[in-house]
């Protein structure tokens, strides 16, 4: 057997990113198992038949093994694919299963919740990853795959890489290892606080915020100081520029917390405007225009019913 399938990965969040990385590992032959967070919600999968992933406009079951977190086998590689704010909770359901020496891949939005986890993981080897990919859901258990992206991963706590890596190799995931993935979350934290929730405010496509440059501006400004005051000089080179280019690359989508927002679900802004105006705060950095539109944002989720955290 080769040395990275000595170990069955564990994939726990069906989510879109969740179903994504299944699917392609499983088509790979890398042996998997998905963890669902109920037996009611095992059933529905097994009701469903696996999982159904649509690509190129074409859908296709995979009929992939599940199980709960309460199957007593022990997990040497997991994959922690679900929101931030499920993070902590989940892998606290999990940890009696990892052995020793088990490696947690953190693919969350955002910061905040991989230190929260890896708090109560000392026994484990926690990995981050940050992914341009994109994916939604279009049904339960069903995954439309709506573009290739490229993931990072690394660990600042251990710069050598996991053997694993030919595994993602094999499975199509286009992916880096980064020997300084802080920096690549903190870019993308600020490339989601200059977009995400302007677009909710305005209640536009990233593109509608080509008629708010001032304002786009302006925030750039306040990360990059943030980004600066906080160590991570490489990820607000630039900022602005890039902030733009998204903004024209991805006119015509919905930005994830605006698609969050409109269904009436959670967002994950304490993991990212949240987490940006806890940072300032500590470093006693004044931000007004951060500060301000994380309080418009609050203010808007409050109205809609939805939690502030």
């Amino acid at each position: 057997m080769n040395e990275s399938h000595a170990s069955t990965w564990h994939i726990l969040g069906a989510g879109s990113l969740g179903c994504l990385w299944a699917v392609r590992l499983a088509r790979a032959g890398v042996p998997l198992r998905l963890i669902l967070r109920s037996p009611e919600r095992l059933a529905a999968y097994r009701r469903a038949g696996g999982l159904t992933l649509v690509e190129r406009g074409a859908a296709r079951l995979y009929p992939l093994q599940a199980q709960t977190a309460a199957e007593p086998a022990p997990i040497r590689r997991l994959l922690l694919a679900c929101k931030a704010y499920d993070a902590a909770d989940a892998i606290a359901g999990l940890a009696p299963r990892l052995a020793a020496g088990a490696e947690v891949i953190l693919l969350q939005n955002g910061l905040g919740s991989q230190d929260a986890v890896a708090a109560r993981l000392p026994q484990a080897r926690c990995i981050l990853a940050s992914s341009t990919e994109g994916a939604f859901r279009d049904g339960d258990f069903r995954v439309v795959f709506a573009g290739h992206g490229h993931t990072w991963l690394g660990d600042p706590q251990d710069l050598a890489p996991p053997t694993w890596l030919a595994d993602l190799q094999r499975a199509g995931i286009v992916h880096d290892w980064s020997l300084d993935i802080l920096a690549r979350l903190w870019r993308k934290l600020a490339l989601n606080c200059a977009i995400n929730p302007l677009t909710v405010l305005y209640d536009c496509r990233n593109g509608g915020l080509l008629e708010h440059p001032a304002e786009v501006a302006t925030l750039c400004e306040e990360l990059a100081e943030l980004l600066q005051r906080c160590g991570q000089p490489s990820a607000a080179s630039a900022l602005h520029d890039e902030v733009q280019r998204v903004i024209q690359a991805t006119a015509a989508n919905y930005s994830s917390m605006h698609q969050d927002v409109a269904q009436g679900r959670r967002t994950e802004i304490a993991y990212l405007l949240g987490h940006a105006c806890a940072a300032a705060a500590r470093h006693r950095l004044v931000l007004p225009h951060l500060t301000t539109l994380h309080q418009r944002l609050l203010r808007h989720l409050a109205a809609r019913g939805l939690p502030s955290h």
